[in-house]
């Protein structure tokens, strides 16, 4: 193959990885805390004895931690974050951060996500909820309360460095350089937070990179057609 299937090639790879990574995105259109995903297509270009060969590549994710639209639903423990920060959840691999704060009470009374995953406090530990607790009521710094008496604080943080979060399943969302504490949190009880995804602008692209590989994809068949006759010219 000459060095334009295989510069066409690397194109074709990347737009089926962005492809792959759209429709994961309008899947999880509706799902609460999601943070879309877009890939970054670089040039990687090496010298050759013909010349230089100029080829894409997309190994690198993108993720937008712009704020999603806040929904009232009225639950108790339903909370989403206005502005920077995180919810900190016990995972069997270790800490993660997720902005999903459709949180419930376990049979322990534990806070934990959907998945049964304990909610930290600011301390790290997990928040529990004393049995004869009614008209539990969150503060925007966080501060659990029962009856009007503190029985808690759910931690929020921040990563060190944003860009650096590594995406573990469909909210979730590892810090390898560590998380401090938001100075001024502001956790708001019974609304949650939709995914950032805009369905719309995702399946417009979604059109725009199906036509684009489409076209790679002719080219390659005229490419392979044109050495074909070549070859059979050079036998006859």
């Amino acid at each position: 193959m000459e060095t334009t299937g295989y510069t066409t090639l690397s194109r074709q790879q990347g737009l089926l990885r962005e492809m792959q990574m759209i429709a994961n995105n309008v899947a999880n259109a509706a799902t609460t805390g999601y943070r879309q995903q877009g890939i970054i297509f670089s040039e990687y270009v090496r010298d050759t004895r013909e010349g230089s060969v100029s080829m894409s590549a997309a190994h690198v994710r993108n993720t937008s931690f712009a704020q999603g639209t806040l929904t009232r639903t009225g639950g108790q423990l339903d909370l989403a974050l206005e502005g920077d920060g995180f919810f900190m959840v016990q995972t069997p691999q270790g800490e993660r951060l997720t902005r999903a704060g459709a949180f419930a009470l376990s049979n322990a009374g534990d806070l934990v996500t959907p998945d049964g995953f304990p909610v930290l406090d600011a301390g790290g530990a997990p928040l529990f909820v004393p049995p004869d607790a009614s008209d539990l009521a969150i503060a925007q710094d966080g501060t659990l309360s029962s009856a009007g008496r503190p029985i808690g604080q759910i931690g929020v943080v921040q990563p060190v460095n944003l860009r650096g979060l590594t995406r573990e399943g469909g909210v979730l969302f590892a810090a390898a350089e560590g998380v401090e504490p938001v100075e001024a949190p502001k956790v708001m009880q019974g609304f949650l937070e939709s995914s950032n995804t805009d369905p719309i602008l995702q399946i417009s692209r979604m059109i725009e990179v199906q036509r684009a590989y489409e076209m790679g994809q002719s080219f390659l068949e005229g490419e392979d057609d044109r050495i074909r006759t070549a070859i059979k010219a050079f036998i006859r």
